[in-house]
């Protein structure tokens, strides 16, 4: 796909589920900025969101677009308004979507600055969330497909990193080997649109999910560990 400003109109249509005419002009004012020169493919269309690759300066960067019209916005809003960061968030369909990618942002900048391995953010505007690229010339596989060599030595950052997460005072809500990438034998935990606070009435619940299915993924690869083995050495 070539840069957007050079995309021809018809190919518009393919993504007329992202590039809503609003969106289009976020793009355009991101390029403006020079927040990103322009965009150059579609990486993958997740439940929320469709993520692109652009260009910066000669490099790769993300491009993470919320869709506005077709996201599924009751989903959203039953994560976020419980989230005690947003308290005077309303049902307006696009305040909780323009929230939910701030709220990614927020929670990639404050993980980074407790140690996480998370994409580094860059920007954000409305419904649009630019950040790194993870991977040298290919991007870095999730760990569903990419199964680590050195398993048991992988599992033991991929804790080491939920425990910081723990000790930031946020749990994931969605932690699973679809959000986790294995860049160079090492896990980068992604998609943290749903992270909320451990002062979030639900907290408990997400976390109990996030170690479920961590602990499943690391018994299905050959790494045993109960689940209260793994909440144990998290809260450690």
């Amino acid at each position: 796909m070539p840069r957007m400003g050079t995309m021809p109109r018809e190919e518009w249509k393919t993504y007329s589920d992202v590039f809503d005419s609003f969106t289009e002009k976020q793009i355009w004012s991101l390029i403006s900025k020079r927040v990103i020169d322009g965009l150059v493919g579609q990486v993958s269309i997740g439940k929320e969101a469709n993520i692109f690759t652009a260009e910066k300066d000669g490099k790769t960067v993300i491009v993470k677009i919320y869709r506005l019209s077709t996201c599924d916005f009751n989903r959203m809003y039953s994560f976020i308004r419980t989230d005690p960061r947003f308290p005077e968030l309303n049902r307006q369909r696009r305040k909780v979507v323009f929230a939910w990618a701030k709220r990614e942002y927020r929670n990639l900048l404050k993980v980074r600055e407790a140690g996480v391995r998370v994409p580094t953010p860059i920007a954000y505007l409305f419904n649009i969330l630019v950040m790194e690229f993870v991977g040298d010339v290919d991007a870095a596989q999730k760990i569903k497909t990419q199964i680590p060599k050195d398993k048991k030595k992988f599992i033991d950052e991929l804790i080491q990193q939920m425990r910081k997460i723990h000790k930031a005072g946020l749990v994931h809500g969605d932690l699973s080997a679809f959000n986790v990438l294995n860049h160079n034998e090492k896990p980068v935990i992604i998609d943290l649109s749903q992270m909320t606070t451990l002062k979030d009435p639900n907290a408990q619940d997400y976390f109990q999910r996030d170690i479920r299915n961590i602990a499943a993924y690391a018994n299905k690869i050959g790494v045993k560990i109960t689940e209260k083995e793994l909440e144990q050495k998290v809260k450690a």
